[in-house]
């Protein structure tokens, strides 16, 4: 059977596959510590599955709203004014089947054929292909590791194109941890005006930022720049709610109709029990965000000061999500029994087998040099897969 050209341009996640392949050899038996999984290892909290329960006993099962429910989006609408300072219209909102589904939905109905999105380096491995099934061309836009991955704006200038039509901006970022700061935010929103460049603002992780950091949302720095950013953003990863599928966006009104015409004719609305729990816990108690940063912190500085003392491997203190990403430059061309490790991919692989450690390598992030590893599984689970990295490496020559 032929398909069809576009299913050529993307291939399956790489995250998804490692955490599939780790759960896979669980399932025979090998121990396998898993630093792939995208998500809090930290169950949903009470409030938010009580609303599901009482939403399925109270028959809350039938279709909803294309776009989301009046409840979830009016829920939306007082988050974003209450933590961007920027006001919407429910009519400005469309929630989707995850901020995936959202982006997706987005790069839909913005891009055509020979239009450009530009992506900073490293980047969440989706981003790229999502752009690509839009018949859009990613630019990438590197950034420099000794510089906190920050956009340098005169490499931003020069990026630019007649065909350029948005930047995609993640901060907190997947996989790096870093927090674009208030001056690159005010350079990009300054370019982004001057040009006329739509910005999309990944914000997925704003809730998860250490050392009493704040996060900044462009639209907090540059409120003149609202008519041409769309933020995303969703439950999954402040509310441990990766599996129930809710993702939102907020932006310019003709964009977000299109969207929600684009899901009418895919998706539909999103599940309506999920819509009821990511309202309870939009308008619950904040306290449980506190809670998950203390979780996350002392997993944080176990990772990365052990990955630090593994010799090859630097690795620098992420400011958000909960992602360690080490340089492993100095480890590549090492050899080990059955062969090279040339790339980031081939270590990756070398520590599945050899250490029975699962982690992502930062090829399809973006980069060369890295792998990357989530924290949010058991203190004791993370010590002794470091332990298992650390002896893994130590057999390299």
């Amino acid at each position: 059977m032929k398909l069809a050209s576009r299913t050529h341009r993307v291939g399956p996640s790489p995250t998804l596959g490692i955490t599939a392949t780790a759960k896979t050899m669980a399932a025979q038996g090998i121990e396998v510590c898993n630093f792939g999984a995208g998500e809090p290892a930290c169950d949903t909290p009470d409030f938010i599955k009580a609303a599901a329960i009482e939403a399925i006993q109270a028959g809350f099962t039938k279709y909803t709203p294309v776009t989301g429910t009046e409840e979830l989006k009016s829920a939306i609408v007082d988050k974003f004014q209450h933590d961007q300072g920027v006001a919407y219209e429910k009519s400005q909102i469309v929630v989707s089947c995850g901020a995936k589904h959202t982006l997706y939905n987005l790069a839909q109905a913005l891009c055509d054929a020979g239009d450009e999105v530009i992506i900073p380096t490293p980047y969440w491995v989706s981003y790229p292909d999502i752009v690509r099934l839009a018949d859009a061309t990613p630019v990438f836009l590197d950034t420099d590791e000794s510089k906190g991955y920050a956009i340098d704006p005169q490499a931003l200038e020069q990026s630019l194109s007649p065909r350029t039509k948005a930047l995609i901006l993640n901060s907190p970022c997947n996989p790096t941890g870093a927090m674009y700061n208030r001056e690159t935010l005010e350079a990009i929103a300054s370019i982004a005006l001057r040009h006329k460049i739509t910005i999309i603002s990944d914000e997925i992780y704003e809730k998860i930022c250490y050392d009493q950091i704040p996060f900044l949302s462009i639209l907090s720095v540059a409120p003149e720049l609202q008519a041409q950013t769309i933020l995303v953003n969703g439950v999954s990863k402040a509310f441990a709610m990766t599996g129930w599928r809710i993702g939102y966006a907020a932006g310019p009104q003709d964009l977000m109709t299109a969207m929600g015409h684009i899901q009418s004719q895919s998706t539909s609305n999103p599940t309506s029990i999920a819509q009821k729990a990511a309202t309870a816990g939009l308008r619950g108690d904040e306290s449980f965000f506190a809670e998950l940063i203390r979780d996350l912190e002392p997993k944080r500085a176990l990772m990365v000061k052990q990955l630090n003392t593994i010799p090859g491997i630097h690795c620098p203190n992420p400011s958000g999500a909960f992602y360690a990403f080490p340089n492993v430059k100095e480890l590549l061309g090492r050899r080990h029994a059955e062969g090279v490790i040339a790339t980031p991919t081939d270590l990756a692989a070398y520590l599945l087998k050899e250490a029975r450690v699962a982690c992502i390598p930062g090829e399809p992030f973006g980069s060369a040099n890295h792998l990357r590893l989530s924290y949010t599984t058991e203190l004791p689970i993370i010590q002794k897969g470091l332990e298992r990295i650390g002896q893994a490496i130590s057999g390299l020559r």
